[in-house]
């Protein structure tokens, strides 16, 4: 009997539950490409024209996309041009399968963003090789948020749970509430703008009262978490405070600024800062921290 090493599984792994959307014309080949993949251990789908692959993708995007580029509608560059402009697939990896080989329509494929550009006839262990990189890429650029370029959920993870082998420890909770709202009257650009802005506030605090060992990422709620000591929690803490608190005005056009404060705390931006560490808190588990942690919030 064959035991699968850990490469092995490490590589089930990485495909498990991954979503392959395949566009192409020839029946022929997307039969062949769909169930070579669904044997390999992906969950596959596929289109034969442009329009129906697009609306499919919207309704359930993948976590790739292998784009013919010849289709009976619209092109796969406008596929690829469209996916881009939905917020839920703007980040999707499109990798290009096509007939044509000039270096114009290569370079217009990867002006659109394509991670990769294959042409046909194509060895399909390369086609496989090529995908699960290109998931290896995507899923590393996850761990980072994609607004603020600060490291998110498992990143995030892996040093609370790091925490509780830790003797001395401090925790910097950090917010904006009412930031769902504010987006949706101004949109999304405004409010990412928001985000980069608290961003570079909240790690200058930082390095103000930090050190090169401090951490600073994203809870999933979209808070921003700062990992320091006991001893320089709390200064870091009062920095983020006394630097979020007067630019909450800036965030606004001008001039809605001189009636924000006519405005109920519900319906406007506001400042949350927390903070704990060993000398206040018996760490058990993160459930308990967090507790903690929006009592304050």
């Amino acid at each position: 009997m064959h035991l699968p090493n850990s490469r092995e599984n490490h590589v089930k792994d990485e495909i498990k539950e991954k979503k392959i959307f395949i566009v192409e014309d020839d029946v022929d080949l997307s039969e062949m490409l769909t169930a070579y993949f669904r044997v390999q251990g992906y969950t596959v789908d596929s289109a034969i024209r442009g329009e129906e692959a697009v609306a499919a993708i919207k309704d359930n995007p993948p976590d790739i996309a292998v784009l013919d580029i010849r289709l009976p509608d619209i092109d796969g560059y406008e596929v690829c041009r469209r996916l881009r402009q939905m917020r839920q697939t703007k980040n999707t990896p499109v990798i290009f399968l096509t007939e044509k080989r000039d270096r114009e329509d290569k370079l217009a494929g990867l002006e659109l963003g394509a991670v990769d550009y294959i042409t046909k006839p194509f060895d399909i262990q390369e086609l496989r090789l090529r995908i699960r990189n290109a998931l290896r890429r995507a899923r590393l650029n996850t761990l980072l948020n994609p607004v603020t370029g600060l490291p998110d959920g498992e990143l995030v993870q892996e040093r609370l749970e790091g925490l509780a082998r830790q003797s001395d420890w401090g925790v910097v909770l950090a917010g904006i509430r009412g930031l769902e709202k504010f987006r949706d009257k101004y949109g999304f650009v405004a409010a990412d703008d928001v985000s980069r802005a608290v961003t570079l506030m909240v790690t200058n605090a930082v390095k103000e009262g930090g050190d090169e060992n401090t951490f600073v990422g994203h809870t999933n709620a979209g808070d921003f978490i700062i990992l320091t000591t006991s001893e320089q929690n709390k200064q870091i803490a009062e920095r983020c405070l006394v630097r979020l608190q007067p630019a909450i005005q800036y965030f606004y056009p001008a001039l809605e600024r001189p009636r924000l404060h006519t405005l109920p705390e519900s319906e406007r931006l506001s400042v949350r800062v927390a903070h704990l560490s060993a000398q206040e808190h018996e760490f058990t588990d993160l459930e308990s921290l967090f507790a903690a942690l929006q009592a304050q919030f």
